[in-house]
């Protein structure tokens, strides 16, 4: 049976291996790492995927801020991702099963925007979309056709408007 769990420091190796299979061993050069340097994914939003013991999947979440003071302020959203299914068990819905539980719990602890950096024809499976990101601006080089997002609460397409950078204290 397929079971989405909290990730813990024992998953790390296992997590790391999965990445690097998925993404490649220069994933680290790619712009959404960029928004994660120095800064800590959110403890509560860090999932894995596990079938009798083997990891299958990962998904995590990082705070960034979105905004400026030309923009109305600066306010907290997330960055998700890396999102990585185990390339043998992919069209079964781990995925998508992944990010419509981490959502939730982000809708749960207060969050209300969300972005990525991905494929929206995958992506919109749960609501990302490049129309929901065309008032942000992500780190160069990023292709804008890749930058998607979606509100998940009130007020969160109110705040999808100007740079996205990393979260600030």
């Amino acid at each position: 049976m397929v079971e989405i769990s909290n990730q813990t420091d024992s998953d790390m190796p296992d997590i790391e291996k999965l990445l690097d299979r998925v993404f490649g061993a220069d994933r680290r050069q790619k712009t959404a790492y960029r928004l994660r340097d120095g800064v800590e994914a959110i403890a509560e939003l860090q999932f894995v995927v596990r079938e009798s013991g083997s990891l299958l999947g990962s998904l995590r979440f990082w705070p960034v801020d979105v905004g400026s003071a030309e923009t109305g302020g600066v306010n907290r959203a997330l960055l998700l991702g890396p999102l990585a299914v185990d390339p043998g068990r992919r069209q079964e819905g781990i995925g998508t099963g992944l990010m419509r539980h981490g959502l939730g719990v982000a809708k749960q602890l207060g969050y209300k925007l969300v972005i990525l950096i991905g494929d929206e024809d995958y992506y919109s499976q749960v609501g990302f979309s490049r129309d929901a990101a065309s008032d942000m601006t992500f780190p160069e080089p990023c292709e804008k056709v890749r930058f998607l997002a979606i509100s998940i609460a009130d007020g969160g397409a109110e705040i999808a408007s100007g740079p996205v950078t990393p979260a600030a204290g």
